[in-house]
Order: C-alpha cells, then sequence, then structure tokens
C-alpha cells in the first residue's frame, strides 16, 4: 500500500471502565478496510468457543480476527489462562513485527496485563510490550484496548482514550445484549 512510505504508524490505546473500547477499535478496522487497509485483530480474553456478532461480520470484510483466551478468568484454572497468553502472545507479537498488517488489534490486552489473581509477567511481559511499541514496524498501527491500560503503555502510546461509565444498563439487572455485547 502506498501509505505504508509516507505515514508513521500510531499506537493508539483505548481503556476504562466504560462499554466502547473493543468497538471503537472494530469501528476503526471497518474504517481501516474501506481504505483498502490490511487488518488483523486478536483478542486475549475471548475463547474460540464462543462466536462473536463482530467476528462474523469482519471475516465477510476479510479481516482475520483469532481469540487467543479461554474466556473470563474465573472460567478456568491459572494454568490454563497462563499457557494461552504463553501461546498466545508469541502469535500477536509476530503478525505486528511482520509488517503483513496495515493494523494490528490486541484487544482485552490491557486486561490481560492487569490480571492479579496469578502470575503473568512471565507469558506476557509489560517490558515485551513496551519494546513492540518502541519497536513495530514504521507504517503498523497498533490498537490496543481493554480496561486498566498500565501506566506505562499510556505514556507510549501516541492516542489514549478512557471509556467512562456514566450509567449502564448492568446496573438495573440487564443481562448482556446479543448484538450489543456479542
Amino acid at each position: 500500500m502506498s501509505g505504508k512510505s509516507k505515514q508513521k504508524g500510531l499506537t493508539l490505546v483505548y481503556t476504562g471502565d466504560g462499554k466502547g473500547k473493543t468497538t471503537s477499535a472494530i469501528g476503526l478496522a471497518v474504517r481501516a478496510v474501506g481504505r483498502g487497509m490490511k487488518v488483523k485483530i486478536y483478542q486475549f480474553i475471548k475463547s474460540p468457543e464462543r462466536t462473536y456478532g463482530e467476528q462474523i461480520a469482519l471475516s465477510k470484510l476479510g479481516v482475520e480476527m483469532e481469540q487467543l483466551g479461554i474466556g473470563f478468568t474465573w472460567t478456568k484454572t491459572p494454568e490454563e489462562h497462563r499457557e494461552a497468553l504463553r501461546i498466545g502472545w508469541p502469535k500477536a507479537k509476530e503478525a505486528v513485527m511482520s509488517g503483513k498488517y496495515d493494523i494490528v488489534v490486541l484487544d482485552e490486552l490491557n486486561n490481560a496485563l492487569s490480571i492479579q489473581g496469578f502470575p503473568v509477567d512471565d507469558v506476557l511481559p509489560l517490558t515485551e510490550v513496551l519494546e513492540l511499541i518502541r519497536n513495530k514496524p514504521e507504517h503498523v498501527h497498533l490498537v490496543i484496548t481493554g480496561r486498566n491500560a498500565p501506566e506505562q503503555v499510556q505514556v507510549a502510546a501516541d492516542l489514549v482514550s478512557v471509556v467512562h461509565a456514566e450509567k449502564h444498563y448492568y446496573d438495573k439487572g440487564i443481562p448482556a445484549v446479543k448484538g450489543v455485547e456479542f
């Protein structure tokens, strides 16, 4: 793509406790595809055992989306989550560093980095995430989503958007809505 030589790739972080971080990244991916860019999305918490609406739609646009996780941290053992991160993180790094993609979305990476119930730094080192941000190919835009973005990631980013929840229907007991959450 001709833009590769003209534009510097940015690092964009969508974080906070509100709804819309993944949705923002998906919207950006759709916009990029519309401009002829090649996009790859990795989801660090979501499991490949489930089907997600965004995955169905994006596959129709030719966007590769891969779930690297095994679900919420309370649904499996710490060892299972650690193994998923140990296998998934190198895949994501390789995709970014390959230069094959104009945009790589690392959805829920911040969630994975902020797991406190068990150690993750040996399988998903924050130092490697920061190194990836600093050393990614010049043209690659890197999008990182999820709650609790580490301060170092925010400092290294070109853009940080914090999604804040003012009101949420969960508070009224309304569960996840098909087409809105998944």
